[in-house]
């Protein structure tokens, strides 16, 4: 799981990145991101609509998947971004791990967030 310091805390705060942010699409999820020059390090959140997966055990389990890559990429991120990966797709449950590691650090190069 994040630190406390990584992640969003209301509704409110994903409105602003919603509204300005920009977006890099994959065949799973998309990454949208704005830089956020008033904090110190980035925030991140992940979005799983139950359009996606009726059930509330499978869409926090892809939750928690994307949750762990990021926590891992933590080192590797160049700066204060708040960051949302709006996933889209069911098939990310069944995505082996490496595989979404390297979309999700595709999909944050593409976006200039990876140092």
């Amino acid at each position: 799981m994040l630190s406390r310091t990584n992640r969003f805390h209301g509704l409110g705060s994903l409105h602003g990145v919603y509204r300005r942010g920009s977006t890099v699409r994959g065949p799973l999820f998309a990454v949208r991101y704005q830089p956020n020059p008033r904090r110190a390090t980035y925030r991140a959140a992940v979005v799983v609509s139950r359009k996606v997966h009726k059930s509330a055990v499978a869409r926090n389990r892809m939750r928690r998947r994307l949750y762990e890559l990021v926590r891992e990429l933590d080192g590797q991120i160049s700066g204060p971004f708040d960051i949302v990966i709006t996933v889209y797709q069911e098939g990310l449950l069944d995505e082996p791990q490496a595989r979404l590691r390297g979309q999700l650090k595709k999909q944050f190069k593409d976006a200039g967030i990876l140092k």
